[in-house]
């Protein structure tokens, strides 16, 4: 379990309404968290971060000079700023729209209005990220393991490799998309692939389909991290053979539960 509490997050939230913004703060205050900065726009929110760095920023979509995705985006190319969590929360529901922060390596998107619950379980995942907890197994070394990350996107690489940094793994390699990763299969030794679903060239179906059929990489066990929702997508995933699916954005309480019984039952298999 984490070590940190709830009660003990810095947290900015930046939101345009004012009446938003007090409701926010008791929703906040009703989860034990007091350390509350506020902002209502782009330019006060990356001032204020730069004056202090807060564990967690939850942003609302549209501000009055710009945007949560350029809020994001401004963050990101920050290097004192660009590993802070960042939770978005609003009403939109058109996958479009989300698609760019669900590929960015946010922590949690809530809807507007949250329930306690929602709030709840985005807060416990920013624990998870921000601090250690080691997996045990039985059949492996976790500093030991190697896991190929395979992403499109930096940053959601960048986010998969710090939730399993958190567990105890060290080894890593990245590829951009299931093209580079067949091509790193054939001279790297892994234990592990993590791979999204949707990407260019070779997507994350097609790279597990790979892995199936072949003698020597048959028995890698595969997670993939998805935003897809579409049945149909979901049916093909599970066909492929891949052994956990998480979605993205994903909980690293999530993440560490499908692992352990992963690497653990793939050992025993």
């Amino acid at each position: 379990m984490s070590t940190l509490c709830i009660s003990e997050l810095d947290i900015l939230l930046v939101e345009p309404s004012a009446m938003q913004r007090k409701i926010m703060i008791q929703q906040l205050q009703d989860e034990k968290v007091m350390a509350i900065e506020t902002a209502s726009n782009v330019h006060e929110a990356l001032q204020a971060m730069l004056r202090r760095q807060p564990d967690l920023v939850i942003s609302a979509l549209h501000f009055d000079d710009g945007s949560a995705a350029s809020l994001l985006g401004a963050i990101r190319r920050l290097p004192d700023l660009a590993d802070i969590p960042f939770m978005l929360v609003s009403s939109e529901t058109r996958k479009e729209q989300l698609e760019v922060f669900k590929q960015s390596g946010v922590v949690a998107i809530l809807p507007k209005p949250f329930t306690r619950q929602h709030l709840g379980s985005a807060l416990n995942a920013t624990l998870d990220i921000l601090d250690h907890d080691e997996i045990d197994l039985d059949f492996y070394d976790v500093e030991r393991l190697r896991v190929l990350v395979v992403d499109d996107s930096r940053m959601a690489r960048k986010l998969i490799r710090r939730v399993l940094s958190n567990l105890g793994i060290e080894h890593f390699i990245e590829a951009e998309d299931g093209s580079e990763a067949i091509e790193l299969l054939k001279r790297e030794t892994v234990d592990l692939v993590v791979t999204d679903y949707n990407m260019p060239e070779v997507n994350g179906v097609e790279l597990t389909e790979h892995i199936r059929h072949s003698e020597l990489l048959a028995h890698l066990p595969v997670m993939m991290v998805t935003s897809e929702a579409n049945e149909a997508h979901l049916s093909q995933v599970a066909h492929s053979g891949v052994n956990a699916l998480t979605d993205k954005p994903f909980e690293p309480e999530t993440v560490k539960r499908l692992l352990v019984q992963l690497l653990n039952q793939g050992s025993a298999d």
